[in-house]
């Protein structure tokens, strides 16, 4: 099974974000157990640097964010993506981006907290706590 996860969810799992952090880190430990394969868009990689970087500084972001790269993959964000997320009419760009590249990488699913931002997509939108609660369903 792959996932994309979506950049709230990568820094729930990097900044132990409270009542978040427990699923998130339950499916970053499904990913680095090789249960399920995790990526991250390669776009959203520089917005999870920035804000960790505001919350545990830059050599912690960094050591972070290359804690994260060796379990979730970083998936290549191309031209083509990005003229192909304007043509869609999505209120939030980023979503659009995160949709267009998870397809990209053929996701099950995209793991986020934002589940209604995705709503237009052809991926599967669905909330850490959802996610656990279909792997425990089909066996993976």
């Amino acid at each position: 099974m792959k996932i994309l996860v979506d950049t709230n969810v990568a820094l729930d799992i990097l900044l132990e974000r409270g009542d978040f952090y427990p699923a998130a880190m339950s499916v970053f430990l499904l990913a680095e157990k090789n249960v399920i394969t995790g990526y991250v868009s390669a776009s959203a990689v520089t917005d999870i640097f920035y804000v960790a970087g505001k919350h545990i500084g830059k050599a912690g972001a960094r050591e972070a964010v290359r804690h994260l790269l060796h379990v979730f993959h970083p998936a290549t964000v191309t031209d083509g993506h990005i003229y192909r997320a304007l043509d869609f009419e999505w209120d939030d760009f980023e979503d659009c981006v995160q949709h267009i590249v998870g397809e990209s990488v053929s996701a099950d699913y995209i793991v986020t907290r934002d589940v209604a931002g995705f709503a237009a997509g052809s991926v599967t939108a669905i909330t850490p706590e959802r996610f656990l609660e279909t792997i425990s369903v089909t066996g993976e």
